[in-house]
């Protein structure tokens, strides 16, 4: 008897998921990602970007709702700090320290923000930003996920698409790919570190392709989720014999 229910329960659980409205998993989706985003709430990173036979280290830390701390090695040698306030950039190479007196709007201080930051953490440390009108919903599976979920943006008036590939329920991201202007890019998770407390995973090793061609990859040799970080460790100040200035951040750039 078992052996005759269960495959008619598995059918009957497919046709569940083919009725399914894509507006409610789209809903649930965010809903999803919003409680990933709020129990990840503090992060160390440390790493190694390669795109072809140059390589940079990195490091990383963040801390919610808006700290963060972001170091480049050699040959760059540069660190940002953002303490919720204040913007600072200390250029070791240079000697130069600057404090960006800030003058934007919210929407646009986020922005630049995001520029800025952005690419110290990697994909899969936050949730993907949506925007309100132009994302679409579907399941699918994948290689580390037998269950997915698919969001795609379309944005009005261009050519471009770009999917995330997200493992579900949990949201952990497993890829990315663009779409756009006769060309195709993708971002793969090649490892992970998952935590069974928090209910999540988190890339430990990304790679970039073009055109189905490795182009670039992410390794992190640090990881920690949670870490409790005071305020000062995103306090940056200027070491002697550096030149420091001040400069104002407006909508068209610095001055």
């Amino acid at each position: 008897m078992r052996a005759r229910l269960l495959p008619l329960l598995l059918l009957a659980l497919a046709g569940c998921r083919r009725g399914e409205d894509p507006s409610t998993l789209l809903s649930d989706a965010k809903q999803r990602l919003s409680s990933r985003d709020g129990r990840l709430t503090s992060y160390v990173l440390a790493g190694t970007v390669r795109e072809g036979p140059q390589s940079l280290d990195f490091q990383f830390a963040y801390r919610a709702p808006q700290k963060m701390l972001g170091t480049l090695g050699a040959p760059a040698s540069r660190t940002y700090a953002w303490d919720g306030e204040h913007l600072r950039e200390r250029a070791d190479a240079a000697k130069t320290f600057v404090t960006y007196k800030n003058e934007l709007p919210p929407d646009k201080r986020a922005g630049m923000l995001t520029e800025i930051f952005a690419p110290f953490a990697p994909e899969g440390f936050r949730a993907p930003l949506l925007p309100g009108k132009g994302v679409s919903a579907q399941r699918t599976t994948h290689p580390r996920a037998p269950e997915a979920v698919e969001l795609t943006v379309k944005p009005e008036g261009t050519d471009v698409e770009v999917t995330y590939v997200l493992r579900w329920p949990a949201m952990d991201f497993l890829g990315k790919r663009t779409r756009g202007g006769g060309t195709t890019s993708e971002l793969r998770v090649e490892d992970e570190r998952c935590e069974q407390a928090l209910g999540l995973c988190v890339p430990r090793r990304l790679t970039q392709w073009a055109d189905g061609q490795q182009v670039g990859e992410t390794s992190l040799s640090r990881v920690e989720l949670n870490p409790t970080l005071p305020a000062d460790t995103f306090a940056l100040s200027a070491p002697e014999g550096y030149d420091v200035q001040t400069k104002t951040f407006v909508v068209d750039g610095a001055r």
